[in-house]
């Protein structure tokens, strides 16, 4: 919930044109004027409140891409422009229009997590929410 309240405060969602990421073109994604993409002020601001990891993904086509993310990849850089597991326990969820909480497999190791979709002024889902802890941990 704090994920969501901090980006609200920055204004309404909405996708505006395209923005590289990790190298590979994205929707950029927007809460008000400010773009999510590579922006990881959001983020690292839940994990300095709250611990465990927070990203923003966007909506691409099928694929929900990480544009700012403090999730880590086994060699330490940020996992910006992975994707949401097409086949892991979210996607059906969220392609669904749904939220989803409980456990997954990030990028083959566990958590536990929470999923939102995110949801422009005409409430097409845009994007996602989430915040998860290693389990474990």
């Amino acid at each position: 919930q704090l994920l969501k309240s901090k980006a609200a405060e920055l204004g309404a969602p909405s996708v505006k044109g395209e923005d590289a990421v990790a190298g590979k073109s994205a929707p950029a994604l927007y809460f008000g004027d400010t773009k999510m993409n590579n922006n990881f002020t959001l983020v690292d601001e839940i994990q300095q409140k709250m611990g465990g990891t927070a990203t923003i993904f966007v909506k691409s086509g099928d694929d929900y891409v990480r544009v700012a993310t403090n999730v880590r990849k086994d060699d330490g850089s940020r996992a910006i422009g992975t994707v949401l597991d097409p086949k892991g326990n979210a996607f059906p969820a969220i392609t669904k229009d749904e939220s989803y909480y409980g456990d997954v497999a990030i990028l083959g190791k566990p958590y536990i997590a929470g999923y939102e979709p995110i949801h422009n002024a005409g409430n097409d889902v845009i994007g996602v929410y989430y915040v998860g802890y290693p389990k474990g941990s």
